[in-house]
This record gives C-alpha cells, structure tokens and sequence, in this order.
C-alpha cells in the first residue's frame, strides 16, 4: 500500500492515508477508458434528428410536364432533392446511438483512470470539505490554496452547500461518490477526493 498526503481546505498536511494497491495501484488500461469514455459521449446523445426524403414530402405525385418536346430537363416529380421543398437526399433519420458496456469493464476503466492520477501526482485527498454558506469566494479560495485548475471534486455526500458555491466556477466540478465515472476522472486534470471518500470507495472496490 502507497501513503498519500491528507490537506485541509487552505492546502496545509494534516495527515496521510493508505490507499489499496488493488483500488488505486492497477494496472493502466487505456483501451478499456476509451471504450468507457467513448460509451459515455454515445449514450449522452439523443439521436432525434429527422429530415423528409422524397417518399415523405407531401406532394409531387404528378409528373410536372411530359418527358420530351418541352426543351427543359426531363422531371418525374417536384418533389425530387434539387426541387425546392423537394425531399433531402440520404436525410438523417432518429436512431438509438447508446452503447453497453458491463459492469466488470466500467470498474475496471474507473480503477485504472484512478490509479493513474495517482500514479502521476494528479490525485488529492482532502481532510473534509465544508463551506459556512453557498458561497463562491469560498470554493474559489479552496481552489486556489490546492493549485487546483481543471479539477473535479470528489465528496462523499451530496453537499447542497458545496455544490452551489462551486456552480460558478467552470473550472471547478463537484460530484458525490455514487455518480463517479471514468468519464468525470479523465477530463479533469486533477481529481480531489475527500477521506472519508477515499475509505467508502476503497471498501467498495477492494
């Protein structure tokens, strides 16, 4: 087991922590962050997008002049893709763009993004994380006595307090342990999580 450095708000050592080879010491699977990141990004999208080919626009039934003798184009409809209100050609049609990915995987992705924040100095842990009031000037103080920039704040409880005063900050996000994906850990640049979240996760996963 590796020791990491606990901190306070304002940044100060106030302790340390094991954390679990086998939690926060796998080994870095970067096909298997893709696959989740990747699975993420399809399953976010709504797929509900739906454009009118020929067959659908009303109209155009009726051939708009004989084939010959006309000296025009020949037409078989007006409701054909160079028309105007004619239908579009290959039109996007609504579709299911989710993707699957089980259980086993999504862990083992999540473990292996966490073990490599942890590998390259990205990971922090925090004694607590408490704020008198929704208030902004106290996460951005927090923030700035961690170095945090790109940052994604781990915490073990939903914090009503710390996630309105951390929701004016873009580079600042807030997330309780539940709802901790691969996706959250590696689109931040550093990843804070709280001790008693650290303990929680690790117990879980061990």
């Amino acid at each position: 087991m590796a020791a990491i450095k606990v901190l306070n708000m304002s940044g100060a050592e106030v302790g340390e922590i094991e954390l679990n080879d086998s939690v926060f010491g796998v080994e870095y699977k970067e096909s298997l962050i893709h696959q989740a990141v990747v699975t993420r990004l399809a399953n976010e999208r709504q797929g509900t997008k739906s454009t009118l080919t020929r067959t659908e626009v009303r109209g155009g039934g009726i051939k708009p002049w004989r084939q010959k003798g006309t000296g025009r184009a020949r037409q078989g409809s007006i409701r054909a893709p160079q028309w105007i209100k004619g239908g579009v050609v290959f039109a996007p049609k609504s579709r299911d763009f989710s993707k699957k990915m089980n259980d086993k995987a999504k862990k083992a992705a999540l473990l292996s993004a966490l073990s490599k924040k942890v590998a390259d100095g990205e990971f922090i842990v925090v004694d607590e994380l408490k704020v008198s009031a929704p208030k902004t000037k106290e996460m951005a103080a927090f923030a700035k006595a961690l170095n945090l920039n790109k940052a994604l704040v781990v915490m073990d409880n939903d914090d009503v307090n710390v996630i309105r005063a951390a929701a004016n900050l873009p580079k600042l996000s807030t997330l309780p342990l539940a709802q901790l994906s691969t996706y959250e850990v590696v689109a931040n640049a550093k990843v804070v999580m709280t001790k008693a979240a650290v303990e929680k996760f690790q117990e879980v996963n061990a």
